[in-house]
C-alpha cells in the first residue's frame, strides 16, 4: 500500500490515509487525553506524510516514520504551551473519555478505578506516555520505537524503564499493588479504545513490559528512587569525597559550617551507604572535552540522587542539607586538592600522578575510545569498576539526562561572565625584562565553545608575536614574518581550560603530568586562591588559581640562569565595550613547511630563556 501510494495509485493513497488517521487518533490520544488536540495533531500529521511520502525510502518502516511526524509534532506543541492550562482528571467530564472504549470496560471497572488509571498516566512525562504507547500497544521492537522517538535503541530501552518505574510509583501512591502495572496498562488501552470490539483486542503481556538487563541495571543506579538492593551486588567500597567546594568554603550558601565539617558528612554518608556511580561523557573522544555527574546513594531515602552535575551548560551542586541545587562558577574538584582522575587515563599518566600524590584512588582504565564515548564508573570494594556505551546524542539520552527532585530551590552563584558562558580577557606582564601584553577569548562551558571559540594573541616586547585560535597556532618576529607554524592550542598548554570540562587547578596539573614534569600544590587561606608549582630542569612556574572563578589569577616564571618574568590575568564582566583590542585573530593560510613540535606546557619558560 505504501509503494503503491508513493507511485501515485490513488486508492492505495486513500486508503493508506484513512489506516493512517485511525491509527494516530487512537495512539495520539492515548499521549495527550484530549480530543482537540487529538485531532490538530493527527490532521498535522497526516499533511505532512502526504507532503514527504516520497521520501520515504523503506516501505517497512512507514509506522516508526510516521509516529516520529506525530511526536514531533506533539513536541513542538508541548514546547509552544509551557504554560499551557491544564484540567484535573477528576473534572474531566465522562465525555472527554472515548465513550466507547468507555462502555467496553464500563462492566469490569467502576468509575473511581478509571479515574486512578488515568491521573497516574497523566502524571507522566510526555516521552514516557509514549514510550509506553509504541511498546505495550503497537508492538514496537526497541529499534523502531527508537527511530520513531529520535534516540538509541538502548535509549528506548531506558526510557521504557523509567515510564515504567514512574507508572508503577503513581499507582502505589494510589493504593495499587506492586503486581499491578500490567493491569493497569491494558485498562489504559482498554479505555482509549476506539471501539468495543478493539477494547476486547487489548493486552499487554509480561514480554512486552521486559526490558534488557543492562538498561535495568542502569536504570535502577540512575534514578533518584532507585532500591538500594542494588549496592548488594558488589558496590560496597567507600567513595572518595567529591565536594564541590574549596578548602575553607562551606558548601552551600546557606550552610555556615567550614567544609571540614560538611565534607565529614559526606564522608559519613558514603561510609554509610557505601555505593557510588560516576558518569563521564566524552563528545569528541577521551582526549577531548568531559561531562560528568556523580550518583549518590542514600540512606535516608533508600535511593541514589545526584549529587553534582556538569554538563554543556552549566555546573550544579545538589546540598541535601538545604535541598537547594547551587549553580557554581567552577567545575567540580576533589576537596583535599588531589588531582582529579578519568576512567580514560592511560597507564603512564596515572603512574606519574600516584608517584607525585601516592594512590589516591583506583580506577579501573578504560581503553574505549572516539566520539560519544559514556563511561559509567561504579564504586566497589577494590577501587572503581567501568564499563562503557557509545552515543553521538547522549546528553539528550533519558538514561543520562537527570531531572533534580520536585520542590527544590536553584541558586545560581555564577557572576555575570560565567551566567554568559564566556568571556574576553587580557594578559599583561613582563618576561626576561619585555613587557608581554595579550588579549583573549575564553569559553567557560561546552555549549559556548563553537560560537565562542578560544583564541590567543600575545606580544612579547618588539620581538615575538603569537596568535593561537584553537586550530592554528603562529609564531611571528619584530618584522611581522611567520618563523613557525604548530598544531592548535599550542599555547593554551598550561592555561585555563574550562570548556572542556575540568576545573583549571585540574587542567594544568593534569598537562604538566602528560609531559612527566613534576608539581606541588598549594593553598592559600583567605584569598581562596590555590599555588601549583612546576619544576622543570630549566626553571619554575608557578600558577596563581582562583578556586571560585575557575580561572588562572596570575603565573610568575623563574629559570635557573637568573632570568624572570610574571603574566597577570584580567577577565571581562561586561563586554558590551570590548572595542578592537579583542578581534580575533585571522589565519588564512598554513604554513605547513614551517611547523614544529608542540612547545608543551614549559612553552613559557622558553620564552625566559629566549628559545622561543
Amino acid at each position: 500500500m505504501v509503494k503503491g501510494a508513493q507511485l501515485g495509485d490513488k486508492q492505495c493513497l486513500d486508503r493508506l490515509t484513512k489506516m493512517a488517521a485511525e491509527q494516530l487518533r487512537v495512539n495520539i490520544y492515548r499521549l495527550t487525553l484530549e480530543h482537540d488536540l487529538t485531532q490538530d495533531i493527527v490532521q498535522e500529521t497526516i499533511l505532512k506524510m502526504l507532503k514527504v511520502l516520497g521520501e520515504l525510502k523503506e516501505a517497512e518502516q512507514f509506522w516508526p516514520w510516521l509516529y516520529r511526524i506525530a511526536i514531533n509534532k506533539l513536541r513542538l506543541h508541548h514546547r509552544k504551551e509551557q504554560n499551557r492550562r491544564t484540567v484535573p482528571i477528576s473534572a474531566m467530564p465522562d465525555g472527554d473519555i472515548q465513550k466507547q472504549g468507555q462502555e467496553a470496560v464500563s462492566t469490569m471497572v467502576g468509575q473511581e478505578l478509571k479515574q486512578i488509571v488515568l491521573r497516574a498516566m497523566q502524571a507522566l512525562k510526555p516521552e514516557h506516555r509514549t514510550v509506553l504507547m509504541l511498546r505495550c500497544y503497537e508492538e514496537m521492537p526497541y529499534s523502531q520505537i527508537a527511530d520513531s522517538m529520535g534516540c538509541s535503541e538502548f535509549g528506548a530501552q531506558m526510557l521504557f524503564y523509567r515510564a515504567k518505574k514512574t507508572l508503577k510509583k503513581q499507582l502505589l501512591r494510589q493504593g495499587f499493588g506492586k503486581g499491578s502495572l500490567l493491569m493497569a496498562l491494558a485498562l489504559f488501552g482498554k479505555m482509549t479504545a476506539p471501539s468495543e470490539v478493539a477494547a476486547a483486542e487489548v493486552s499487554v503481556t509480561a514480554a512486552a513490559a521486559k526490558v534488557g538487563v543492562t538498561a535495568s541495571l542502569v536504570g535502577m543506579v540512575t534514578s533518584k528512587t532507585a532500591v538500594v538492593s542494588l549496592m548488594t551486588a558488589g558496590a560496597i567500597g567507600i567513595g572518595a569525597v567529591a565536594a564541590t567546594s574549596g578548602p575553607g568554603r562551606t558548601t552551600a550558601a546557606s550552610d555556615e559550617r567550614p567544609l571540614a565539617s560538611a565534607a565529614a558528612d559526606v564522608r559519613d554518608e558514603q561510609a554509610a551507604t557505601a555505593s557510588l556511580k560516576r558518569w563521564y561523557f566524552f563528545p569528541e573522544g577521551s582526549d577531548g572535552p568531559v561531562m560528568a555527574r556523580s550518583m549518590q546513594a542514600s540512606t535516608q531515602e533508600r535511593g541514589y540522587y545526584c549529587q553534582w552535575l556538569q554538563d554543556e551548560q552549566a555546573n550544579y551542586y545538589f546540598d541535601r542539607h538545604s535541598g537547594t541545587v547551587h549553580i557554581n562558577n567552577y567545575r567540580q574538584y576533589n576537596s583535599d586538592l588531589a588531582v582529579w582522575r578519568l576512567p580514560t587515563d592511560k597507564g603512564g599518566l596515572t603512574a606519574f600522578l600516584a608517584g607525585i600524590e601516592g594512590e589516591t584512588e583506583k580506577m579501573e582504565y578504560v581503553a574505549a575510545d572516539g566520539p560519544g564515548l559514556v563511561v559509567v564508573a561504579e564504586r566497589v570494594e577494590t577501587g572503581y569498576s567501568a564499563w562503557t556505551t557509545r552515543h553521538f546524542r547522549a546528553l539528550e539520552e533519558e538514561y543520562i539526562r537527570y531531572s533534580w527532585p520536585a520542590g527544590v530551590e536553584f541558586a545560581d552563584n555564577r557572576d555575570p561572565m560565567h551566567k554568559r558562558g564566556w568571556t574576553y580577557f587580557r594578559v599583561e606582564g613582563h618576561i626576561n625584562g619585555q613587557r608581554v601584553t595579550g588579549t583573549g577569548r575564553v569559553p567557560f562551558v561546552y555549549a559556548a565553545r563553537r560560537l565562542h571559540s578560544p583564541w590567543l594573541r600575545l606580544r612579547v616586547g618588539n620581538r615575538l608575536q603569537i596568535a593561537d585560535i584553537g586550530e592554528e597556532a603562529l609564531l611571528y618576529d619584530d618584522t611581522g614574518k611567520v618563523v613557525a607554524s604548530y598544531a592548535g592550542g599550542s599555547f593554551f598548554k598550561g592555561f585555563a581550560r574550562p570548556w572542556l570540562g575540568l576545573h583549571t587547578i585540574d587542567t594544568v596539573r593534569r598537562d604538566a603530568a602528560k609531559e612527566q614534569v613534576p608539581f606541588e600544590t598549594k593553598y592559600k587561606p583567605g584569598n581562596e586562591k590555590a599555588e601549583v608549582t612546576l619544576t622543570c630542569r630549566e626553571g619554575k612556574l608557578v600558577y596563581a588559581v582562583d578556586m571560585q572563578a575557575d580561572v588562572i589569577d596570575a603565573i610568575a616564571i623563574s629559570t635557573n640562569q637568573g632570568k624572570e618574568g610574571f603574566l597577570k590575568f584580567s577577565y571581562l564582566q561586561d563586554i558590551e565595550k570590548e572595542g578592537d583590542e579583542f578581534i580575533e585573530p585571522r589565519i588564512t593560510r598554513s604554513y605547513r613547511g614551517m611547523r614544529r613540535e608542540r612547545p608543551g606546557i614549559l612553552w613559557l619558560i622558553q620564552l625566559a630563556t629566549g628559545d622561543p
